[in-house]
């Protein structure tokens, strides 16, 4: 059975003492679980680049993971204002977002640039959640199957075989993200089942049976457990949810309680 990944990604927000005080304020209330959570899931928190030492500290010793929002794909250089592989890496990092719609259509990330990112985060042996979705005219258009699964092939290109297992897939419709209003739950599982053929077809039933697919886009508490209860998704990216200590454990409790 694959794991369920629940992933807060706080965006730009917070300054070091409030990022401090959340994760105080999540551990406090997560730890006394730890042990039942740490059974079938993985708890990760990605902050802004400049919160990652704090937000390192603040966990250290307890079971929740750290992760990044973005990387650069090359290891140094002349890239001003980039944060490197190795960077992430020396904080303790494990996971890093890639692809997320905010990059795609605000900041114009290619599905090119996108790869080169994915292809180094397995190379430095970070999981990367390669983040696809469409938008609402896409969605309106009966469009969102291509669109998702275009990005999923050309974000993975050139990936060996066996390296398939290292990523994780969060499909994250764009015309859902910070609006309030998400997909049902059978609209996420019908792309995340289209996502899980796609894998299956290139990778065959052993690697692509292990990839995790998330659902990411205005999830809550009061929606969380009708999502990651499909066998199809194997769990949560959170955005707004997930800078509210009580919404957000909440959200890794999914299904526990």
């Amino acid at each position: 059975m694959r794991r369920k990944l629940i992933a807060a990604n706080w965006k730009m927000n917070l300054v070091p003492v409030e990022a401090r005080a959340l994760v105080a304020a999540i551990r406090a209330d997560l730890d006394p679980d730890a042990a039942t959570l740490a059974n079938d899931r993985d708890v990760m928190i990605a902050p802004s680049d400049v919160l990652i030492p704090d937000v390192s500290e603040a966990l250290a010793g307890s079971s929740i993971v750290l992760g990044a929002q973005n990387m650069h794909y090359e290891d140094k250089g002349a890239f001003t204002g980039e944060v490197s592989p190795p960077m992430l890496l020396a904080y303790g990092v494990t996971y890093v977002i890639i692809g997320h719609s905010e990059r795609r259509h605000i900041f114009h990330e290619t599905d090119e640039l996108i790869n080169r990112k994915v292809l180094s985060a397995v190379r430095h042996g970070m999981t990367p959640i390669l983040s696809v979705g469409e938008t609402l005219d896409q969605h309106a258009g009966g469009r969102a199957h291509d669109v998702v699964l275009g990005q999923l092939r050309r974000g993975l290109a050139g990936l060996p075989d066996d390296h398939i297992t290292s990523i994780a897939i969060a499909y994250e419709p764009v015309w859902a993200i910070g609006t309030g209003h998400f997909a049902t739950p059978e609209q996420a599982e019908a792309i995340h089942r289209a996502l899980r053929g796609s894998l299956l077809e290139r990778y065959g039933q052993q690697r692509a049976g292990d990839v995790r697919i998330i659902y990411g886009g205005s999830v809550t508490p009061e929606n969380v457990d009708s999502l990651v209860s499909r066998p199809g998704i194997d769990g949560a990216l959170v955005g707004g949810a997930s800078l509210k200590a009580g919404s957000f454990a909440r959200i890794a409790r999914a299904r526990i309680r």
